[in-house]
């Protein structure tokens, strides 16, 4: 055996707020190793003097035992200069550099911790327990590198007894910086009406009674406050309805457990494994035995999720009810709250009682939103439990600032080769959501050190993204849309070869002016060239038309029918005004305020127009939405358009018409519409790559968040023998523009092109 030397062992990647140094410290001691480890903002170190098999040995430990909530991406070993060691120890941080370590999602709470909320004197229902492997992370970071002093725990001194659990290294609790008790720490308070009520019992048993009783309670999380009531109450999920001002959009619900959820819902494996994570996200799932109609309002799918704070259980120990609905607490589209005197300001009118913690929330996030397809998850929404854990790609996007497209906003910070994806914004549509915005971003340079150098933003002039990056006074890169929405998935895969990009959205400005949306594109991270679209058709009244998809059915059906088509007795138009689809007519004629698009979202639109599902949209793709959910796979059947580089939609809709007339029911209309879409997308992509040769498929937009459309194609091309690349790490959405607009302007860049 080799003799004696010292080492350094270097492991980068999420290993900061996940218990990594008590895990190394107990690794160490256990093994009888002489030593020391530490956090630096760019990784967690580790110090040894043994022999050369120790090491490897020690490194592989590491790999194969590692915190759960961790994600290892590198580990080196360096020879260094002799020193000799007396035992083991955690040594304080050092902050190193302007690099940064990887900072840890919020964690869901373990199971040791609430066997401890029922064993444990000191902390017997208490609500804000934790240990190194769950609790909150990144909602309470202020700064790195993380201990208890750059938190919103900074205010809460320990106890004698917490501090010598968070000094004993046989303890969970060793180094776990938000732990706490209820003699320490945080603690919840109930205002109802003039009344205080500061017991945690007394609160558990005024909120149960709340909710039994049909009320709404306003209750502060992790990442914000939220909205919940009974899910099962049709009156108390209507009244919540008319709180929120949510006429339509669906509301999220939060199971008592994984069996309650299953007498709801249709849950398959790879669904139950993504519900009992860690991250606990919203999980979409198919219902399959009705809560209240108004918490799904005609959906056939339920944003479904388990209890992820200690709270949660402790208020479901409690209840009859197996199902709460827990819906952001804000109105209507702006940022959740995470301020006590705001939530009491703004959601006490709207709701029985508030229940707010005295623990500060720094980084507001919402919930993560999820969905199972084809057996993987991919998000619709990314947030708590996913934020901020980078996209690693395999080049340098070190100084750019990434602006993020309009809706479903989030923007992005390149830092090395790690693209840092802030949490979901939203819709930058009015001043309180473009000042979270933009202190969203101040927060994360200051966290993550990183003066930007560059600024990539969407080709649109007017979005306030767009602008704000102007505002920077950098060298700027204008990204095409759907350039950026393939680019993303190229990045999240780490490939920069040609690919044929199929970026089906709502909306995107083009290189000609128009609003694209429906783009089959043979590009790679530096170029594109598009090489052919669905047909453009006006879009009356501009914006108007993505709240009244009315007007998008007139718009598609005027060029085959003319005005004959107000005499072919179309039921959707019955409950139109007359004098409205008349202008809507005249505007398509004169060509008044009609600008043109290409976009998928307007032909989902129209066709659920069409079929009487949505004619006026109370939320964003409510019409696409509704047009899948009735879809189903009966049939293989397809309707007839007009193949080319330009494609037309016009045979498909006098074929779709002909059955409204002729009573074929919305179901089977919608699963032919949508085979068709994919037969349009699949014989595209085969004649792209007989003429160029290019075998590897990208798929994203919004549009490919509609799971039986995804699905179809995906198999489909597979079946081919392509390769099919699709969004896993980024939402198909906007949300996951950023990325895409990073990893083009850092390729530019290093092209020479800035």
């Amino acid at each position: 055996m080799a003799g004696k030397a010292n080492y350094i062992i270097t492991v980068s990647g999420l290993v900061q707020g996940v218990g990594f140094r008590p895990y190394i410290y107990r690794l160490a001691t256990e093994a009888g190793l002489d030593g020391w480890v530490l956090n630096t903002n760019e990784d967690v170190r580790i110090g040894l003097r043994t022999d050369p098999d120790t090491v490897e040995g020690f490194v592989e430990r590491i790999r194969q035992q590692a915190p759960p909530a961790s994600i290892i991406r590198e580990i080196s070993v360096e020879a260094v200069p002799r020193e000799e060691y007396s035992g083991f120890r955690i040594i304080a941080s050092e902050d190193l550099s302007a690099a940064v370590t990887q900072v840890s999602p919020d964690i869901a709470v373990c199971e040791d911790c609430l066997n401890d909320m029922k064993q444990q004197s000191r902390r017997l229902d208490y609500p804000f327990l934790n240990c190194t492997n769950c609790g909150p992370r990144f909602t309470i970071i202020k700064d790195l590198p993380y201990d208890r002093a750059r938190t919103t725990m900074q205010g809460f001194n320990m106890c004698p007894d917490c501090r010598r659990e968070y000094g004993d290294i046989r303890d969970r609790r060793f180094h776990a910086q938000p732990t706490a008790c209820a003699h320490c720490g945080p603690e919840y308070k109930m205002v109802t009406g003039s009344a205080r009520i500061d017991d945690t019992q007394k609160i558990l048993n005024r909120t149960v009674k709340l909710i039994e009783g049909g009320g709404i309670l306003a209750i502060k999380g992790l990442g914000g406050f939220f909205l919940a009531c009974d899910a099962l109450d049709q009156a108390a999920v209507r009244r919540l309805r008319d709180s929120k001002h949510r006429e339509g959009k669906p509301f999220a619900v939060m199971f008592r457990d994984r069996g309650e959820a299953g007498r709801y819902c249709e849950i398959s494996d790879a669904e139950a494994s993504l519900l009992t994570s860690w991250r606990r996200p919203i999980v979409v799932l198919r219902e399959k035995n009705g809560l209240a109609p108004a918490v799904s309002n005609g959906f056939a799918t339920i944003g479904a999720m388990l209890p992820y704070m200690p709270f949660h259980y402790l208020l479901f120990e409690h209840l009859q009810c197996g199902v709460i609905v827990l819906t952001s607490g804000n109105l209507a589209e702006e940022p959740i709250i995470i301020d006590n005197g705001q939530a009491v300001d703004i959601l006490g009118p709207v709701s029985d009682a508030v229940l707010h913690h005295n623990r500060d929330i720094h980084n507001r996030a919402d919930d993560a939103v999820a969905m199972v397809v084809r057996g993987k998850p991919r998000l619709l929404r990314r947030s708590r439990g996913y934020v901020p854990t980078p996209v690693l790609t395999t080049m340098s996007v070190e100084g750019i600032f990434a602006a993020g497209a309009e809706l479903m906003n989030c923007f992005g910070l390149g830092k090395g080769n790690q693209a840092i994806l802030s949490q979901h914004i939203g819709d930058l549509k009015n001043f309180e959501t473009l000042a979270f915005y933009r202190e969203t971003v101040e927060r994360f340079s200051g966290l993550f050190r990183m003066e930007p150098v560059l600024a990539a933003c969407d080709l649109h002039p007017d979005y306030l993204s767009t602008k704000y990056a102007r505002e920077m006074g950098l060298n700027v890169v204008a990204v095409q849309h759907h350039h950026a929405h393939i680019a993303s998935v190229m990045a999240e895969h780490g490939i920069d070869e040609p690919v044929i990009g199929v970026s089906f959205d709502g909306t995107g400005l083009g290189d000609d002016g128009h609003i694209w949306g429906s783009e089959f594109l043979i590009c790679d991270l530096v170029g594109y060239r598009r090489h052919s679209h669905l047909a453009y058709i006006p879009m009356p009244g501009g914006d108007m038309a993505t709240y009244e998809p009315w007007r998008m059915a007139v718009s598609y059906l005027y060029p085959v029918y003319g005005r004959e088509l107000l005499n072919l007795g179309l039921p959707f138009l019955d409950g139109l005004n007359p004098s409205r689809v008349e202008q809507v007519i005249q505007a398509i004629e004169k060509n008044i305020h009609c600008p043109l698009t290409s976009g998928a979202g307007r032909l989902f639109d129209a066709v659920a127009a069409l079929l009487g599902l949505c004619n006026f949209s109370s939320f964003h793709a409510e019409a696409p939405m509704r047009l899948e959910n009735v879809a189903r796979p009966v049939t293989g059947d397809t309707y007839p358009y007009g193949d080319g580089t330009v494609i037309s939609m016009a045979p498909a809709f006098q074929a779709m018409v002909e059955d409204v007339l002729g009573g074929v029911g919305v179901g089977l209309i919608s699963t032919r519409f949508h085979n068709t879409v994919a037969g349009i997308m699949v014989n595209r992509v085969r004649l792209i790559s007989r003429e160029s040769g290019i075998r590897t498929v990208v798929l994203s937009g919004g549009t490919f968040q509609n799971r039986y459309l995804s699905s179809r194609v995906e198999s489909d091309l597979e079946d081919d023998q392509f390769r099919v690349l699709v969004p896993l790490q980024v939402p198909a959405n906007d949300g996951g523009i950023a990325l895409g607009q990073l990893a083009i302007a850092a390729m530019m860049r290093e092209k020479g092109g800035y």
